[in-house]
This record gives structure tokens, sequence and C-alpha cells, in this order.
């Protein structure tokens, strides 16, 4: 059985991650960006490329650290309270895992530059309001040696900065995936304006021609060869989803011991009391389901399937509790866009949705446990 505690190590990269992000990706940082018009942090993403979060996945034989998906998870978390803006959750676990599973100097070029934090990727997956990677109409047509691409990906996060794209399109093999430059000719890019003030974008392809050295894996295979890399950034949008949510509970709790009412802080009221000790079990639960996640991907990756959905799930649920009784709890305030809780509802919203929400992992939860 998976151990549901923090190791040591864990801890002390998670307080190392903590300092770090106070001090260079503050909230504040996120809101001044929002207000420039702002939605990537280069000089952040570098940062994190010195300290070895950008080679977190990557084999030290390319230059990374190789820390596993635990310590993915446990940056990200960092993230989520600071609701740091960065690439990491595309580039350095995502299309990491992709990468890692090729053979050949390309793909090991590709994974010493992403460790060095001189290359970024977006994936280009969803099609419609809804997460369904099986419903993919991208058509890739045969044509020589390569491939001619026609379609539209609507909704690809960090999809307007990124170096490099990883396309997921439907050949008469099946559905391939190729490795693009984001400057590829007929590939053009359109910014999209997010709710919580990140990178995205809507990639439109009209008659792309790429050669065959694009298509990753064998023709047919693109899902096969996306799954464990999918898996891997649900995981850790989860445990970036539930750092979200402690921060917004901190907040919530600081405001409750604060704010007097009748010359009582509200924290006092017993009511109050309740609805915060259940959001402590809500997010106490929610952890240990991430903790496992992250341990099945490093010791048992075919079989991580059913605990990644587990702690994708919890996670969304949990912060929309979180958020939502967070706002209520500050009254009036909780609504205006002078005080951050707003931004963490923001996230949270956003983090629902993007790779699957409650109801598509709630229902591969109910098919694996047999209902």
């Amino acid at each position: 059985m998976a151990k549901l505690i923090q190791t040591e190590e864990e801890i002390l990269l998670s307080e190392s991650a903590n300092g770090f992000l106070n001090k260079a990706a503050p909230v504040s940082r996120l809101r001044q960006m929002r207000d420039a018009g702002e939605h990537s942090d280069p000089e952040l993403w570098q940062d994190m490329a010195a300290a070895g979060w950008a080679g977190v996945l990557v084999p030290e034989a390319e230059g990374g650290s190789d820390m596993g998906h635990a310590a993915a998870q446990v940056l990200a978390r960092e993230m989520g309270r600071t609701l740091a803006v960065s690439p990491f959750i595309s580039t350095a676990v995502m299309a990491t895992t992709v990468l890692r599973n090729q053979s050949g100097p390309q793909s090991r070029t590709r994974l010493q530059e992403i460790a060095e934090g001189s290359l970024t990727y977006s994936i280009a997956l969803d099609e419609s309001a809804k997460f369904n990677p099986n419903s993919i109409n991208l058509k890739a047509e045969k044509r020589g040696n390569g491939y001619v691409l026609n379609g539209l990906k609507p909704f690809v996060v960090d999809g307007g900065m990124a170096d490099r794209v990883l396309v997921l399109a439907r050949s008469e093999d099946g559905l391939c995936l190729f490795d693009l430059a984001r400057d590829t000719a007929g590939l053009a890019t359109t910014a999209i304006q997010m709710i919580d003030s990140r990178d995205a974008a809507s990639l439109a392809f009209e008659n792309v021609e790429v050669s065959g050295d694009t298509l990753l894996g064998d023709p047919g295979a693109g899902l096969e060869l996306l799954k464990p890399a999918l898996e891997a950034g649900q995981a850790v949008l989860a445990a970036e989803t539930a750092g979200l949510s402690e921060a917004a509970f901190t907040l919530t709790t600081d405001y409750l011991k604060e704010r007097k009412q009748f010359g009582v802080t509200i924290g006092s009221f017993q009511a109050l009391q309740h609805r915060a000790a259940h959001l402590w079990c809500e997010m106490e639960l929610t952890h240990s389901a991430i903790l496992n996640a992250g341990r099945q991907l490093d010791a048992n990756p075919q079989n991580a399937t059913l605990a990644v959905s587990v702690a994708k799930a919890r996670a969304t649920e949990t912060a929309q509790k979180v958020v939502q009784e967070g706002v209520q709890m500050h009254g009036g305030i909780g609504m205006t866009d002078a005080f951050d809780m707003g931004f963490y509802m923001k996230r949270a919203r956003v983090a629902a949705e993007w790779l699957g929400d409650y109801g598509y992992h709630a229902a591969i939860v109910a098919k694996l446990r047999g209902f």
C-alpha cells in the first residue's frame, strides 16, 4: 500500500519551494500580470529551470533532476498556493512524459532543452467544450512521406507562448501524435482571454504540411502514447488545485480570526467553526488521494488510472467547496476584486475543466470499480 504521508525529502522540497514562490511569484504578481495584460512569466520559468523544476521528470542523463511524479506534485501544490503562472504542467510534466518514452537523439535533445528552460510545450488535444481525448476530428491526411493537418484545437493551455506543440489528430490509421514547432506554416494561433489570467490559445490548422519525422511512435498509436502524459498531468493538476484550496482556506480562517461582529470574532461562532472543520477534513482526504496518485505513478504507472482519477475528482470537488465557502464567510469583501479570494476561485474553475472535470473522472472511477 502506498505511504500516504509525505517523506522527509518531500517536506524539505515543499518548504524550499514555498519559500521561493512566496518571494518570486506571490499572488500579487498574478494581479500585476493581469492588470498589465501579461499571460506568461518567462523570468520565473528560467528561475524554476535553474532550480531543477523544469527537469523534474527529465532523466539525469539528459540534464534533468528526475525526482519523479510525487516530487512534481509537491512543486505543483506549492505553485497552487501562490497561483504561480508557468508552463510546468504542459512542459515539465506532460510533454516530458511523452518524450522520455521516445527513443532517438531528437527526443533526448528536446528533453535537455526542457530541463535547461530553453524549450516549452503545449498540448493540443481538446476540440469541444468538455475533455474527451477519444473525440478528435482534426484531420491528418497522408501525403507522400508526411501529412497534411486541417482542423481546429479551440482550447490549448500555454498555446500562445509555447515553442512547440504536441498535436493529437485523426488519420486513416487512427489517432496520431505529432510534435510541431508553433511557428509551422499554416498553423495560426489566437490568444484566448482566460478568467484565471493564464496563457491559452486557439490553434487553427489550415493545410499544415508536416514531415514524417514529426510523427511520434507508430501511426494510430497517438492516444496510447499520450495516455501516460495525460495521467501525469491530471495528477499534478490535482496537486496544484489542492494547493490553491489550502491557500484559500488559510485566507478564510485568518479572516474568521480577525473579523468582529457584536464585539467578538466571528471565528468563535460555532456554525462557522463546523463549516471550517468540514473543509479541513475534505482537504486532508484529498491530500491523501493525491499522495497515493503520485506514489502509483512512480511505482506502477501502468495501473495508476484509478488513483489519478480519484485524485483529480476529489481535488476538483474540494476546491469548489473551499472557494465557495471562502467567499460566503468573507461576506461582501469576498466578491470584490481588491481581495485575493476571487483569483483562487477563478483558477479553481479553470482547473476543474482542464484535463477532465469531476464527472469525467467520477465515471472512470465508477467503471474501474465495477459500477
